[in-house]
């Protein structure tokens, strides 16, 4: 395998260039999509990495339950500083368990919280709180009770969550421009688009300017949707503007909201601008086609690489078991 083992764990700054130029360029639901596919596949390909040199750190260690052979000569040979990066390998990975699997447990917790206390309230799709704090965000579905079953809120949709504070503040079109806007993000599930990136960026931290863009992308995308429903891209604007002052943000970064995450005064002034362009693809001689080929190219030699590092250290340790 040699040092081709490790390319995954650094090609992730190969997406880096289209993180930013998708920002700018891209219609937001085509770079939200773009981005968080390139996050996931090399989140999944650094981590396959990090697990096969563990194999070899833990070989090493007194009284591993690893077969023996594992650590034989030959074995140790295919990763190079096999001694160091073993071992160092064997907490990096843990902390990458740890870490996606706090944020997961953080998810779902807050998710079924929400939907508890949504629970006495009328099933309709939206849920006004008498709250004296501002804010508003997309619950998607999948509340349960406590008892085990599946709320009637969560069964099957989401909600949108506002509060009468927010809405105080917010004129008649504004309101609809808020409800539209939620409303984006719960139809095309954003939640999981942000939680995908955020798992990627627990796994790699080189993977964190992806998970930043596709916060962004992802509210851009609901800004377009909510604009083309209400029929005022400038109300929109006025709606995110006046929402961003008194709006406290979502209780999660894998919720999605009206005034958080993502810079304010750039989603305001994409609104103020015309309608971005519709491409499956961005067009190869651009700088932002190029920065997606590139990241693409980085993302195929990574799968490429870990798939080649995975087939190898399976026959090397095949070999090595003892019958």
């Amino acid at each position: 395998m040699g040092v081709f083992v490790f390319l995954p764990l650094i090609l992730p700054l190969t997406a880096w260039p289209v993180a930013r130029l998708a920002e700018q360029h891209l219609h937001p639901r085509t770079a939200t999509r773009l981005l968080t596919v390139l996050a996931v596949v090399l989140a999944l390909c650094s981590t396959v990495c990090l697990a096969l040199v563990m194999v070899v750190g833990t070989a090493q260690l007194p009284g591993n339950p690893l077969p023996d052979g594992w650590s034989d000569p030959e074995v140790r040979a295919a990763v190079p500083y096999d001694e160091v990066v073993g071992k160092a390998a064997i907490p990096a990975l843990c902390a990458v368990v740890v870490a996606c699997a706090r944020t997961l447990r953080r998810h779902g917790r807050v998710r079924r919280q929400a939907h508890l206390a949504l629970a006495g309230l009328r099933g309709t799709e939206v849920a006004v709180l008498p709250d004296a704090v501002p804010y508003a965000y997309a619950l998607p579905p999948g509340g349960r009770r406590a008892g085990g079953g599946v709320s009637r809120a969560g069964a099957g949709r989401g909600r949108v969550v506002v509060t009468t504070a927010l809405l105080d503040r917010l004129r008649p079109g504004e309101r609809r421009a808020l409800f539209a806007h939620e409303r984006a993000h719960l139809a095309a599930r954003h939640d999981r688009f942000l939680l995908a990136v955020q798992l990627a960026a627990r796994a790699n931290p080189f993977l964190r300017p992806l998970r930043s863009a596709v916060a962004y992308t992802a509210e851009r995308w609901a800004d377009e949707e909510a604009a083309r429903a209400i029929g005022s891209r400038r109300t929109v604007a006025r709606a995110i503007g006046t929402a961003a002052l008194v709006s406290r943000g979502t209780p999660l970064p894998t919720l999605a909201g009206l005034a958080a995450p993502g810079p304010v005064p750039r989603r305001v002034a994409a609104l103020l601008g015309p309608a971005p362009a519709v491409h499956d693809w961005p067009p190869v001689f651009t700088a932002v086609g190029l920065a997606a080929w590139c990241a693409a190219a980085g993302t195929a030699v990574s799968a490429m690489s870990s798939a080649n590092a995975a087939v190898t250290m399976f026959l090397i340790l095949h070999a090595a078991t003892p019958l």
